[in-house]
């Protein structure tokens, strides 16, 4: 997939004027996937040294499915001589306006089969290249989050800017760098630990293929992080998007996540989603009961290409409002590239 032009005001989201100074805050939910996997290495062996019962890790479980303790750790802290800093941008640069909406397409229950079918098909026909130790993936996304803002007592809801996000990572998981204008300097910063991260490709070669078998140890792993206030099944999902988003399964792998999705219940099929960059879709999706948020997978209404994930109130609570997005991307390219920061296509 080729990159996509930045899209400053996509389709169906509220225009961004009059935007409102960044302040510091904590970490959106769904924000800093590959951050948060890497510092979960370390939590992890931090749990089995202090007598706590051992954390079993998901691939990039956003911070709504992690244990509330472990939540509290994930906020920007350095873990364990992991390098995630990189630069005194911090947030600077990430412009805050009013929050995104849109228009919330219809669920179809009897539909997601059907189309999960396709959207399987699809991928088990995906051509993909060959992988050496040597090499990095790459993934460029456009993103951004909805949340909270407090200043001089007044809180407000605000999204971010849409913007780029960029990640280069080893097979192996051990070394990887992120460029994300606002949160890292211009240069990005470095993403590395003692130990490789379960998302990694080598890890992801090594999952069952078989639906029913994959779809088990995602529930195994999920359970033995997940907030308990989230459901399980939802967790489940979640966890399955994350892997669907900024990492880089085979393409077998790749169609039996989306079969073991049809086995999940609650599962709907939405005749229209838009991504972050504005392509309008198809989605499978789910919603969680608890918050009232559906998570919703977007692919291409013609090719069934993965195009990107958001999360949509759909119920009102305290916070957002019914159609407030609070988290979006669009996967605008991955491919496989010789260096660390190698941009596809970009000479030099």
């Amino acid at each position: 997939m080729n990159a996509s032009p930045s899209q400053p005001h996509p389709a169906e989201w509220t225009e961004t004027q009059g935007l409102l100074p960044s302040v510091e805050r904590d970490l959106p939910a769904g924000r800093h996937q590959f951050h948060k996997e890497q510092m979960m290495v370390q939590i992890r062996e931090d749990l089995r040294t202090t007598a706590v019962a051992p954390v079993r890790r998901n691939p990039f479980l956003r911070r709504a499915v992690l244990l509330p303790a472990l939540a509290c750790a994930l906020a920007g802290a350095v873990v364990g001589g992991l390098a995630l800093t990189g630069g005194d941008d911090g947030n600077a640069s990430l412009a805050t306006g009013p929050a995104l909406t849109t228009r919330i397409g219809a669920a179809d229950a009897q539909g997601a089969d059907r189309l999960l079918d396709h959207i399987s098909l699809a991928a088990a026909d995906t051509s993909e290249p060959a992988v050496r130790d040597d090499q990095f993936l790459y993934i460029a996304s456009k993103v951004a989050s909805t949340y909270e803002k407090t200043v001089d007592d007044k809180t407000t809801v605000v999204s971010e800017k849409l913007h780029s996000r960029q990640v280069w990572e080893s097979p192996d998981g051990r070394n990887g760098w992120l460029i994300e204008p606002g949160n890292t300097s211009e240069d990005g910063i470095t993403l590395a630990g003692p130990n490789p991260i379960s998302s990694a490709y080598d890890r992801l070669t090594q999952l069952p293929t078989e639906p029913g078998a994959l779809l088990r140890k995602i529930y195994q792993e999920s359970d033995a992080v997940r907030d308990p206030e989230v459901p399980r099944d939802q967790a489940a999902f979640v966890a399955i998007g994350d892997l669907l988003t900024e990492s880089y399964p085979p393409a077998n792998l790749t169609a039996a996540l989306y079969k073991a999705a049809a086995e999940i219940p609650g599962v709907v099929a939405v005749d229209d989603a838009v991504d972050a960059t504005g392509r309008h879709g198809v989605a499978i999706a789910r919603l969680d009961e608890q918050s009232g948020q559906r998570t919703e997978w977007i692919f291409d209404k013609k090719t069934y290409a993965f195009l990107g994930e958001r999360s949509v109130q759909v119920e009102p609570n305290e916070t957002f409002k019914k159609g407030t997005v609070t988290f979006t991307v669009a996967i605008t390219q991955r491919a496989v590239v010789n260096e660390m920061k190698e941009v596809p296509g970009r000479a030099g």
